[in-house]
């Protein structure tokens, strides 16, 4: 994969930056690590300049993470209520539970976003529940660009630091984002096992500001 990555920044330039790293929050196996530390060698070695390079990179992602949100947006947290109640020990969820996260999203979500960013595998997926939970467009924008863009920052300058070893960006960090990982599998663990679901309340379904 790194030889195809390789070649779309060869032949693409910044545009093939970004498409990459759009492509990166749709499809999460395609490393940001990867990207942006070849487009820190790429400044490195006066191929790119930095700042079109964070550009290019982190509107791509901002809008990898945008078609997420949109989807949530399109389908609307009420529709969740039958998987729920289906699936509650697996997410640890009952649907009281639920509102209260969706209420909690719409107060607070916009720095869950930004903080998951620096995570490996919710940097994408934490936008499809901000999505769901009807976040202002604006906020959710703001916030995933401002996170993405220290991410990117940091790839780029180890890329940059690193020259020509670009395989070495996940020595600086790959140990962060797996103890990072491990701390957020290890507490939803705890969570399954702990989980008692609440009684079966008799409402409508109804939450504030709810489609």
């Amino acid at each position: 994969m790194n030889d195809w990555i390789l070649q779309l920044i060869a032949d693409g330039g910044y545009w093939g930056i970004a498409f990459l790293m759009a492509l990166e929050n749709i499809f999460p196996p395609i490393p940001s690590e990867v990207i942006m530390g070849l487009g820190g060698i790429a400044v490195a070695q006066g191929r790119m300049d930095v700042v079109p390079l964070m550009i290019f990179g982190t509107v791509g992602s901002t809008l990898g993470n945008y078609a997420w949100f949109l989807l949530g947006r399109h389908l609307g947290y009420q529709r969740l209520r039958p998987f729920v109640a289906r699936y509650g020990r697996v997410l640890t969820l009952d649907w009281p539970a639920m509102r209260r996260l969706v209420a909690f999203f719409r107060r607070h979500g916009q720095w869950v976003v930004f903080v998951m960013r620096f995570s490996p595998a919710m940097r994408t997926m934490i936008s499809l529940p901000a999505g769901l939970a009807a976040m202002g467009h604006a906020r959710f924008l703001v916030f995933t660009f401002a996170g993405a863009a220290i991410w990117n920052a940091l790839l780029v300058w180890a890329g940059w630091h690193l020259g020509q070893h670009y395989e070495k960006v996940a020595a600086y960090t790959g140990p962060a984002s797996l103890a990072l990982m491990a701390v957020l599998i290890g507490a939803y663990l705890w969570r399954v096992v702990t989980w008692k679901p609440r009684e079966v309340q008799r409402d409508p379904g109804s939450s504030p500001g709810s489609r």
